[in-house]
């Protein structure tokens, strides 16, 4: 069954209310009716199941009959930081890294990334991955909205590396085989960064290491940024314990 993704204020008291497109496809294309089962989620990791009480296209009301915490949320406080490509491919990435069940994306601009766009630009982009992030979230059954934030530089996010447990570097020219990535006692708060096309140039990842940045490898062969991206990530969360 699919799952749907309503926010906090859309839930009263015993009853949570989908309209717009989602009842619409609810209506017309599901073809659900009064007395079906639905389940949504908060996007804060509770899921609710219920009774559809009456729908039509603008609307519909379900009556809340269990409330769970979240079976498929990762236990891992994830981040994956990837550097700013063309525009499908970033939509395909974050498409993928929310599928995988990453908890924070943020893009970054280094010295191999595109030509920044204006903040305009980024902002309606931003506006685009987060609608991919939210259907992607209801077709893969999540229940936590991952948080897209707005595109940082390189050295921005560097700064970051003390609050977490875990900071990683892919590099294509080098850095610890991946094996050597151990869980730790405590949260396994990661934080795992990916260059653009071109990759990180050898200062950049000097700079990392600087910060507390451990280079890893992904092996001999080079892959395309937005490969990289999703295979860096699930082979972190894999060696964390996570798949």
């Amino acid at each position: 069954m699919q799952k749907f993704l309503i926010t906090r204020d859309r839930i009263r008291k015993n009853k949570g209310i989908l309209d717009g497109p989602d009842a619409r496809h609810i209506v017309k294309v599901l073809r659900l009716s009064k007395g079906d089962d639905l389940i949504f989620t908060d996007g804060q990791g509770t899921d609710f199941s219920g009774r559809i009480l009456n729908c039509n296209r603008d609307q519909v009301v379900v009556e809340i009959k269990d409330i769970q915490p979240s079976r498929t949320e990762s236990f891992l406080s994830f981040t994956v930081c990837t550097g700013m490509l063309k525009h499908q491919k970033m939509d395909d990435v974050i498409q993928g890294l929310t599928q995988i069940g990453i908890a924070r994306w943020i893009p970054f601009f280094c010295e191999r990334s595109i030509p920044s766009p204006d903040t305009k630009a980024l902002a309606r982009r931003m506006a685009r991955w987060q609608t991919i992030a939210n259907e992607t979230i209801k077709q893969c059954r999540r229940s936590r909205v991952v948080e897209i934030s707005f595109p940082m530089t390189l050295d921005h996010i560097l700064d970051m590396a003390g609050d977490f447990d875990h900071c990683i570097a892919f590099w294509e020219q080098g850095g610890e085989p991946l094996s050597r990535l151990k869980p730790r006692k405590g949260t396994n708060q990661a934080l795992v960064l990916i260059g653009p096309e071109g990759g990180f140039s050898e200062s950049e990842i000097n700079r990392a290491s600087v910060k507390g940045f451990i280079p890893y490898s992904l092996g001999p062969r080079i892959l395309r940024a937005e490969t990289a991206s999703l295979c860096g990530a699930a082979l972190v969360q894999h060696r964390l314990g996570d798949m």
